[in-house]
């Protein structure tokens, strides 16, 4: 069975779709500008504009008076403290070396040398011979160009 009244989200659908679709029309405008060729327009001549030549002002010479150096009052030097006398102390001696018993180092018995068992002979095996390689055919030289006296780069 159909709906008979009009479904709401069918208009929202149809507003994406058109505006999806102008905007298309923008680049395709903005494409067509680009592409354009614009005609040149001349540049204007201006005539060269000089400034007539100033005079500078003749300024008076200022005369200052002499300045006199600041007098600063003179500061008594400060007195310190005597530092106090600090009672001596006596160095501290280290205690006397303890005796270590010596230990004596243990023997160890004599082992005799280990004898390699031999190895058994192995039969020789021949070498392989590689087969001799087929000459290649004949390939014939290119002619050489004869190279150019003149410049090419330059017509």
């Amino acid at each position: 069975m159909a709906y008979k009244s009009f479904p709401s989200f069918f208009l929202t659908l149809v507003l994406i779709t058109f505006s999806l679709m102008c905007n298309n029309i923008n680049a395709v405008g903005a494409r067509l500008l680009l592409e354009t060729a614009l005609p040149e327009i001349p540049k204007p001549e201006l005539p060269k504009f000089e400034l007539p030549p100033l005079s500078k002002p003749e300024l008076p010479k200022v005369e200052l008076p002499p300045l006199s150096k600041p007098e600063l009052p003179e500061i008594p030097k400060p007195e310190l403290p005597k530092v106090p006398e600090l009672p001596e102390i006596p160095e501290p001696k280290l205690p006397k070396k303890l005796e270590v018993p010596e230990i004596p180092q243990p023997e160890l018995p004599e082992f005799p040398e280990p004898e390699l068992p031999e190895l058994p002979e192995f039969p020789e095996i021949p070498k392989p011979e590689l087969p001799n390689l087929p000459e290649l055919p004949f390939f014939p030289h290119l002619p050489e160009i004869a190279k150019p006296t003149h410049s090419t780069s330059n017509p």
